[in-house]
């Protein structure tokens, strides 16, 4: 069995006792085995009554405390019968984590017209209160446990929770200033802490140059077995020196990841690297994406903060790529570039392309480093975080890789329903021509995720809200 994801619910079932409490009990038991197999660590509450349900004040209280210690990510309260409401509501209240409501649905009444549990009639009572007290909640339709509804409903909402989680304590690296003439990468530091708990933290380019060259002079086997992959795999084109040297960033950037929970980090990738060591850290970030440390380019706080909200939505399971939206399709008025200069990791190359690391294409000085090829197609969700005078915005939206031109860097194509309706939503946003790309489809998680990100709009442009509720309701 693959390991658990790192993330907690916190289980909190419960009935009324007016009801049928064996049904109840009985119900319990299958949900919990249903919920068993999303593989997640889940916290009970079988300590803390005889049923391990959620009935009464005291029982409120024991779970919170239980929850706590725990530190559960979310909380999800099936009802097993009607339930009870307040008891369910004041346990939201005090965790303050995103919750799940929900109940499986009613069998028909016994042949004296007697019923077991009344799920949904509760259920209607439960979302009133909640509202009430102001608790933010996902619920998914009354349903039975073995429904596709169920199973879409309850991976989207973990995987939703799992950005709330993620948003709320984020620690960025930054390496560098920006690079003078971009402006589009101009962030607020002091209000993303002050709004979102967003740190960043900041390192001096000198400071990371002299790791570099320490570990140059004093390899390390992570240094030597970074070298190796690089040889062993790609079409190498530059010189010995610069591809030692940017190994070794690789190498100092993960370590600093690790050492300093940093969840991602933004680098002034020119022209400071290349006039101090002689390169551009194209490849480093390719290899730092594969092992799951995102890297944006030119200093894009916004867009590293962008890299940890995709990577949370698809559970850290699947490599994310830093690009820059950039041509329409030459024949394709729906189709786009997602290009950058060799960013994009190593393990997404399209099948049948070696891949090669040579000299910059662009920069006329022509500093090594830069990677060539392309990447795979298929489904790919393109996500943007960002912000202007004061608002906040996130931008997510579905596509699929397609055929195109070839050309120089790390590219994919890409074909959308209605281009213009993307780049009128772009242009009329807060956002900048980088973006996140991330091979999943995540936006059913964003729109969920959002409801409890405060003070951000959301920005849908395909699918859309109505689109992705009968997603969610398996219509």
């Amino acid at each position: 069995m693959s390991q658990k994801k790192e993330f907690t619910l916190g289980y909190a079932p419960t009935r009324r006792n007016v009801f049928s409490k064996e049904d109840a009990l009985k119900y319990k038991r299958m949900i919990f085995e249903k919920v068993k197999g999303f593989n997640i660590n889940i916290a009970d509450m079988d300590d803390i009554n005889d049923e391990g349900l959620l009935l009464t004040d005291e029982d409120t209280l024991k779970a919170a405390k239980k929850f706590k210690n725990k530190k559960v990510d979310a909380v999800f309260a099936p009802h097993c019968n009607f339930g009870t409401e307040n008891a369910v509501a004041n346990l939201g209240k005090e965790l303050a984590k995103p919750l799940l409501l929900w109940g499986p649905r009613d069998e028909m009444p016994l042949e004296d017209g007697s019923r077991l549990r009344d799920t949904q009639c509760g259920l209607f009572a439960t979302s009133k209160i909640l509202q009430r007290l102001g608790v933010k909640y996902t619920y998914i339709v009354n349903s039975r446990i073995g429904d596709e509804v169920f199973n879409r409903g309850f991976e989207n909402f973990i995987r939703a929770a799992n950005v709330v989680k993620k948003f709320s304590k984020i620690r960025i690296g930054q390496i560098g200033v920006r690079p003078a003439g971009f402006w589009t990468v101009i962030c607020n530091e002091g209000e993303l802490l002050e709004r979102f708990g967003i740190e960043v933290v900041p390192f001096n380019l000198i400071d990371v140059i002299n790791m570099i060259q320490q570990l140059v002079l004093n390899p390390t086997d992570e240094l030597k077995e970074t070298e190796r992959f690089i040889k062993e795999n790609m079409e190498v084109k530059i010189n010995s020196v610069a591809l030692t040297s940017l190994a070794a960033l690789a190498v100092v950037i993960e370590k600093l990841s690790v050492n300093l929970r940093l969840d991602a980090f933004a680098l002034q990738c020119w022209d400071s690297l290349h006039e101090n060591i002689g390169i551009v850290p194209c490849l480093a970030h390719s290899i730092l994406f594969d092992k799951k440390i995102p890297v944006a380019c030119e200093t894009d706080i916004n867009g590293a903060i962008t890299s940890v909200i995709a990577s949370a939505a698809a559970f850290g399971e699947k490599p994310l790529f830093f690009a820059d939206i950039t041509i329409r399709h030459p024949q394709d008025d729906n189709a786009e570039l997602l290009w950058h200069c060799g960013p994009f990791p190593y393990s997404l190359k399209k099948e049948g392309e070696k891949g090669c690391v040579e000299d910059h294409f662009i920069l006329d000085s022509h500093p090594p480093g830069t990677c060539n090829w392309e990447i795979k197609g298929g489904d790919v969700s393109i996500v943007r975080f960002d912000g202007v005078n004061g608002k906040y915005s996130i931008f997510v939206g579905h596509a699929k890789g397609t055929d195109g031109p070839k050309t120089k860097g790390t590219y994919l194509w890409v074909k959308v329903n209605d281009w213009e309706k993307w780049e009128e939503c772009l242009i009329n946003g807060p956002y900048i021509h980088h973006v996140v790309g991330v091979h999943d489809k995540i936006a059913p998680v964003i729109f969920e995720a959002s409801k409890y990100m405060n003070d951000i709009k959301l920005d849908l442009v395909e699918p859309d809200e109505k689109e992705i509720r009968q997603w969610l309701s398996a219509k």
